[in-house]
């Protein structure tokens, strides 16, 4: 059997369907920054203020898929790669269900981000870049990474040992240093209200 012969399996039930079903569009939330940024954080309350107001969610976290769907995967480039392929597909999957994906990666590279976009349908795709320094990062060292990093014990430690690639056209740039969790929160809901992602 080769890919030519698998063809995508159409369901009497759509994604309009599941819009009006659930009341609100799907979209991918994606969060991009450094290792104690606060990607993780916002993702979580910006899940528990749309769950507040009956929307229909998930939070992919990165840490959490490594523990079943991307568990053989280690952290080389193309691992790394290899596990944001997996997430953007299943991410897609869950928008076609008609669900608020929100997606806590630290996702270094631009061309990895534009690997999941290319699994989302477009306009679901919003790119928030938690742009927190990486001073403020590392004196959170909320895993101790980067002093393992520092002491050379991580290899290919995004912001230390390896290149971030900053998003150049992010749809919000949060710096969590300097704004709250709620004003954070604030404007995320703004963002999805002006996309007409939520009402």
């Amino acid at each position: 059997m080769t890919h030519n012969d698998i063809k995508w399996q159409q369901h009497d039930v759509n994604a309009a369907q599941r819009q009006a079903l659930f009341g609100h569009q799907s979209a991918v939330i994606w969060f991009t920054g450094l290792s104690g940024s606060g990607k993780s954080s916002v993702a979580n309350a910006l899940e528990q203020a749309l769950a507040a107001q009956g929307k229909h969610t998930y939070l992919l976290d990165g840490d959490n898929v490594r523990h079943g769907l991307c568990a053989d995967l280690g952290f080389s480039a193309e691992d790394r790669t290899e596990n944001l392929r997996r997430v953007g597909a299943v991410a897609g999957l869950m928008v076609d269900a008609g669900l608020l994906v929100l997606s806590a990666f630290i996702s270094p590279y631009r061309n990895q981000r534009e690997l999941v976009k290319s699994f989302i349908p477009p306009g679901k795709f919003i790119e928030v870049h938690i742009a927190t320094p990486l001073e403020v990062c590392e004196q959170r060292d909320v895993k101790g990474l980067y002093k393992k990093a520092r002491a050379g014990q991580i290899s290919h430690f995004t912001g230390i040992s390896d290149p971030y690639e900053a998003p150049q056209h992010a749809d919000l740039v949060l710096d969590t240093s300097v704004t709250s969790l709620q004003d954070s929160v604030q404007q995320l809901l703004a963002l999805l209200k002006e996309r007409q992602i939520i009402s």
